[in-house]
């Protein structure tokens, strides 16, 4: 295509319809060159457009069409509106935030009824907030508190209770990554989903983890979590508390700092800000003695660059479109029947959904994990996995607890899924 300049010297755009009349007059404002169309910007700073459409004769419509929706921030909102309205007969729909909806709905199963509640969040609207996992406590592992102190604490509108925990300690059961940071290892290769700057993914995942000192690589089974063999090396970081766990038996453990090893031991250490504990056989550890030096690589299986957050949960209710239950992989048996339970997946527009159902009660008897999966599919999540339910079971919504937890205000949690007003 000849390279084509129609610049009329227009600087500001006061309304879509002044745009849309100069549109419809062919008096159209781009600069295209070969074949590239270059992003303009209206005055109140949304992008104008950024697909490649090239101008041509039969097409004025197309781009008409692209500029409109680019620019009318009222269509999406309308959009969404109608789908969500489309996708949830019967529901009262109420408005979080811009691009943000809650939904209340009641289905029935063999006659009885089931208490939903649904947050399903269009990203392409909703404007500075974040999705992040959060602790109960910033700086230790070992705490547990209610769904509203932890919403509080992370300025959120949204926020659903996360993944499995130790009841005796709050230490997360499972991966967790938060801010690019992981506190916690995977167990069991259980599912998790990675949060990005552009999206998300859900996978059943692995630690690819590693001491490297004295010439020697040194396989790391877990981060922060509780033993399971003792011939497991595992790394506990501050988070995990003041002292780390007694080294196993025939183990020894040994104290990180700058990347130098500077106290062995089979007692507990003390764990400084910026220092780990390797705890492991000793046959393993002792090489590193020689020279001392011992860094830390941590990675996940899938490798998932350029993810934020990790939190996990199983199982999976949908895979790739389609209901996916795979419980006994995953060693969570125990967690069948029909109970209260939570769910995070996203859609093929990369919507968030986030799902509470009570239960154990007449008035709503909860579901079981394939009802939820099934469920999770018809509101369109391509991809699904079911959250810590039963008692932990709890949802926040501005302020308030919108769901009947079995205890008012739900049980103290670990950690939370929380959607948060930015700062920006």
């Amino acid at each position: 295509m000849d390279t084509l300049f129609l610049c009329p010297q227009i600087k500001n755009f006061k309304d879509v319809k002044f745009l849309e009349k100069l549109i419809d007059t062919s008096f159209i404002c781009f600069l295209i060159i070969s074949q590239s169309l270059f992003p303009l910007f209206a005055s109140d700073g949304y992008k104008v457009a950024q697909s490649v459409i090239p101008l041509r004769a039969g097409n004025i419509e197309q781009i008409k069409e692209k500029v409109m929706y680019e620019l009318s921030e009222q269509k999406r909102k309308e959009d969404f509106d109608k789908d969500v309205i489309n996708k949830y007969p019967n529901a009262v729909i109420s408005d979080v935030t811009d691009g943000v909806k809650h939904i209340k709905l009641t289905k029935y199963y063999a006659g009885k009824p089931v208490r939903i509640n649904v947050v399903e969040v269009n990203q392409r609207i909703a404007k500075n907030l974040e999705l992040t996992p959060a602790l109960s406590s910033d700086t230790n592992l070992k705490s547990r508190t209610k769904i509203s102190s932890i919403a509080k604490n992370n300025n959120a509108v949204v926020a659903l209770n996360g993944t499995y925990f130790k009841p005796q300690t709050g230490v997360p059961l499972g991966a967790l990554m938060i801010d690019k940071k992981i506190y916690t290892g995977p167990i069991y290769d259980r599912v998790a989903i990675g949060i990005f700057d552009d999206g998300f993914d859900i996978a059943r995942i692995q630690l690819n983890a590693a001491i490297e000192g004295s010439g020697i690589t040194v396989k790391v089974d877990n981060i922060n979590q509780p033993r399971i063999l003792s011939t497991y090396v595992l790394v506990y970081t501050g988070e995990w508390g003041k002292l780390s766990p007694y080294a196993p038996k025939y183990g020894m453990n040994l104290l990180v700092e700058n990347g130098k090893i500077t106290k062995a031991s089979a007692n507990p250490i003390e764990i400084g800000k910026d220092s780990f504990v390797i705890s492991g056989p000793k046959n393993l550890l002792q090489p590193l003695l020689i020279k001392k030096d011992a860094k830390l690589s941590i990675k996940t299986i899938p490798e998932w660059n350029g993810v934020k957050d990790i939190i996990s949960g199983g199982p999976y209710l949908v895979k790739d479109g389609e209901v996916f239950v795979d419980m006994t992989a995953q060693k969570l048996g125990s967690i069948g029947g029909r109970n209260p339970r939570s769910a995070i997946g996203y859609t093929s527009q990369n919507n968030l959904i986030l799902v509470a159902v009570d239960g154990r009660e007449g008035s709503s008897i909860g579901m079981t994990l394939t009802e939820l999966a099934a469920f999770m599919r018809s509101i369109g999540c391509v991809n699904a996995m079911n959250l810590d339910g039963g008692g932990s079971t709890v949802m926040y919504v501005n302020g308030q607890i919108v769901n009947k937890p079995n205890v008012t205000g739900g049980i103290p949690i670990s950690n939370a899924i929380v959607l948060s007003k930015t700062t920006d």
